[in-house]
């Protein structure tokens, strides 16, 4: 199992796990659910203590991925299996993103 840490605009999140069978899971951290303030991170997560599951990546963070040429040169960069998507969301994600998400190994 890996697990990355899931930050909105510097509040930790929550945790996001990949399963060794390629399945996803996405639980908030609970003084993050409590503060009224903080959103969800997604639409497709909403904010609660109970733990999201899915078959893949959740789509949220999939959607976090680059493509074509620039994702080639991220994985040529960190030397990763170009089929690994969590290890590129972690390792992208803690670096260079668009938006208020970012992932910490």
């Amino acid at each position: 199992m890996r697990e990355a840490r899931v930050y909105y605009n510097r509040h930790f999140a929550g945790t996001l796990k990949m399963l060794k069978d390629g399945h996803s899971l996405f639980r908030y951290n609970s003084d993050y659910v409590e503060d009224n303030s903080l959103p969800s991170i997604s639409t497709s997560l909403p904010k609660n203590k109970i733990e999201h599951r899915a078959s893949t990546l959740f789509p949220f963070f999939a959607g976090l991925l680059t493509e074509g040429e620039i994702r080639q040169m991220q994985v040529q960069a960190h030397n990763l299996d170009p089929h690994d998507d969590f290890s590129l969301l972690a390792y992208t994600a803690s670096l260079d993103t668009i938006g208020a998400i970012t992932l910490k190994l």
